[in-house]
C-alpha cells in the first residue's frame, strides 16, 4: 500500500506534505475540508484532475487531520494506491422523509457483496438521523463485513455540510467505499473520556432522535437550567455537554450531542436515536480523559493490525472534543500517532458523528463525542 497526502492550505495553496509514498495510481481519495474551502467547485475539479481512475469521497469538517497537524479552514486530500485490494464506491441522496434507514440500504446494495471485506461512509450531518443509517447499512450487509465512517461537520456552526463524491459535492449525499480483497487488515476503534454528572433521568417522550421530554419534564428547560449562561449559546453549547443514553440496568452506554434546538416545540435534536424509556444523564469533559481515551481507541485497532503493520490510519473525532480541548487538540491525535506507529499516514477530520463498533467482534453503532480509529493495512 501507498499512502500521499496533500494539503491546501488559503495561504499557501496546494502543499505536499512529503508523507507516505508516491501513489502514482491509486484507487482511493479521500478529501476532508472546510464547507467554504470544498464550496471552491475548482478544488474538487482540481482533485478529480489529479486522480482521473481513483474514487473520490470526502466531507466538510470542523476540523482537519494530516499526521498530527489539526487544521482549521484547510483541504486534506488522502490518496491510497493498494497493492493487492481493490475498491467501488457508492453515492446515494437522503430523501425527504428518509431519516438515514432507506438510505443506507441503498447504499448497501449499491456495492459489490463478493470479496467485501470493509466498508467507509461519509454522510451529510444536518438531516440524517445516524443511528437509522448504520441499521440501514448494516442490515444491508453481509454479518462478516465491517462498518466505519463518520457523519459530516460544520465547525460550530450547524447550518450547512457537503459530501464529496468524485467531482461534486451535496448537502444532502451519503457516499462509501467498499475495500475487497483477502490481504487487506482492517482495524478500529472508538472510546470517548467524558465523565456523567447529576441524576440519571428516564426518556418520557421522544421520536426517533429528537427528544422532547426527561421524567416526564421538558428536556429542553432541564438541559437550559444545568447550562445556565451556557444555554444561551445552543444548539453549539451542548456539544460540551451531551447525553449518556443506556437502555437497561447492564447495558454499556453510548453518547448523543445535540444537532439542532426547536424553541417552539420545546425540542432538541441529536445526531442519533434517544429511545423512549432509555436512561440519560448528562456529561462533562476530562481534559486527560480524552486524550487518554484517543490512545485507547488506537490501541484497540492494534487487535487487529500490529503497530509496525499499520499503513493508514483514518481519524474521526467529534467536534465537541476540539471545542473542549482547543489548543491541546493535538494532544489527541499525537496519542494516536504513538499508539499506531510513526510509519502510520495519519488522515481524518473533526465531526457531527462517529461510526464505528467500539471493538472488534462489537455491533457497530452511531457515537457522538469519541475518537473512532480505522487502521489499514496490506502488509
Amino acid at each position: 500500500m501507498l499512502v500521499k497526502q496533500n494539503v491546501w492550505t488559503i495561504s499557501e495553496g496546494w502543499r505536499d506534505k512529503g508523507i507516505g509514498g508516491f501513489a502514482e495510481s491509486p484507487q482511493m481519495v479521500i478529501a476532508f475540508g472546510d464547507r467554504s474551502v470544498l464550496a471552491d467547485r475548482q478544488l474538487i475539479r482540481e482533485i478529480a484532475a489529479m486522480y482521473p481512475q481513483a474514487s473520490i469521497i470526502g466531507c466538510s469538517t470542523a476540523g482537519e487531520i494530516s499526521g498530527t497537524r489539526v487544521y482549521d479552514g484547510a483541504l486534506v486530500v488522502t490518496a491510497v494506491q493498494f497493492e493487492c485490494s481493490t475498491v467501488q464506491s457508492a453515492r446515494v441522496r437522503l430523501e425527504e422523509g428518509d431519516r438515514g434507514y432507506e438510505a443506507g440500504r441503498s447504499l448497501a446494495d449499491g456495492l459489490e457483496k463478493r470479496n467485501l471485506r470493509h466498508v467507509f461512509v461519509l454522510s451529510g450531518g444536518i438531516d440524517v438521523n445516524g443511528s437509522d443509517l448504520v441499521r440501514g447499512l448494516t442490515d444491508g450487509l453481509p454479518g462478516d463485513v465491517t462498518l466505519t465512517g463518520g457523519i459530516s461537520g460544520d465547525g460550530a456552526r450547524f447550518e450547512k455540510t457537503l459530501v464529496v463524491y468524485a467531482d461534486d459535492t451535496d448537502t444532502r449525499a451519503i457516499v462509501a467505499v467498499g475495500l475487497y480483497g483477502s490481504k487487506l487488515k482492517i482495524g478500529f476503534g472508538s472510546q470517548g473520556g467524558w465523565d456523567p454528572f447529576g441524576p440519571e433521568r428516564v426518556v418520557t417522550k421522544s421520536c426517533g432522535n429528537v427528544l422532547h421530554e426527561l421524567d416526564g419534564k421538558s428536556a429542553l428547560d432541564l438541559y437550559k437550567r444545568y447550562l445556565g449562561e451556557h444555554a444561551k449559546g445552543l444548539p453549539a453549547a451542548g456539544l460540551l455537554f451531551p447525553l449518556s443514553l443506556r437502555g437497561g440496568e447492564k447495558e454499556s452506554g453510548v453518547v448523543r450531542t445535540i444537532l439542532a434546538v426547536d424553541e417552539d416545540s420545546e425540542s432538541m435534536t441529536f445526531a442519533g436515536d434517544i429511545p423512549v424509556g432509555s436512561y440519560a444523564r448528562l456529561m462533562k469533559a476530562n481534559f486527560d480523559r480524552l486524550i487518554d481515551g484517543a490512545g485507547r481507541a488506537a490501541q484497540i485497532s492494534k487487535l487487529a493490525i500490529s503497530p509496525s503493520e499499520t499503513e493508514l490510519a483514518i481519524l474521526i473525532s467529534c467536534v465537541g472534543r476540539k471545542m473542549v480541548l482547543k489548543q491541546r487538540i493535538e494532544e489527541e491525535v499525537e496519542a494516536v500517532q504513538t499508539e499506531v506507529g510513526q510509519q502510520a499516514v495519519l488522515a481524518g477530520f473533526y465531526s457531527y458523528g462517529e461510526i464505528s463498533p467500539f471493538a472488534p467482534g462489537a455491533g457497530c453503532e452511531l457515537h457522538n463525542q469519541t475518537m473512532t480509529v480505522t487502521t489499514l493495512s496490506e502488509k
